[in-house]
């Protein structure tokens, strides 16, 4: 399950990186900020739950 989050994570910090670099693509950035953001919340909700 960690695995998953974190391929998750780098695919959303990609997304970011492409929508700042990019210019047209400045709303490819707020959605991988967003998704970043609520796979991170997603992920650290999990790993409290497992302890």
């Amino acid at each position: 399950m960690l695995g998953l989050i974190g391929f998750l994570l780098i695919i959303w910090l990609i997304f970011v990186v492409l929508g700042f670099v990019v210019k047209g693509l400045l709303w490819l950035a707020i959605i991988g900020i967003i998704l970043f953001v609520a796979t991170a919340a997603w992920g650290w909700i999990k790993r409290q739950a497992n302890t």
